[in-house]
């Protein structure tokens, strides 16, 4: 944990937030800005500042973000179409630099997206 990171400070529930998932190695809580219907952010409990200081031993922890956004898409019933991303350092849009994934439905996207 990151005592100056508000993500790791949401997860260890110093901050309070919409929670909608949580487990062992990860949390997942709505988005206080949505950018759509449904916009929720699936953050790992361990600290990353972006996807490029994860490591080969991280694997199965960035795969699960994945398969919990899938679980809350179906809860949702977002079948017919949503988004899941990673936005890695300020010039795409990250403003909180602890790794998260958006979960992004509700609504139809446009290719490409940005």
């Amino acid at each position: 944990m990151d005592p100056n990171c508000l993500f790791c400070k949401i997860g260890a529930k110093q901050i309070p937030a919409k929670l909608v998932y949580e487990d062992d190695d990860v949390f997942a809580f709505e988005d206080i800005n949505p950018q759509a219907p449904t916009h929720i952010l699936i953050c790992p409990k361990k600290h990353f500042v972006a996807l490029h200081d994860a490591g080969a031993g991280d694997q199965a922890l960035l795969g699960k973000l994945q398969l919990v956004a899938a679980k809350l898409a179906t809860e949702r019933n977002l079948l017919s179409g949503y988004r899941t991303v990673f936005n890695n350092g300020s010039g795409a849009g990250q403003s909180v630099f602890h790794l998260h994934l958006h979960l992004l439905g509700g609504r139809n996207f446009r290719w490409p997206p940005g």
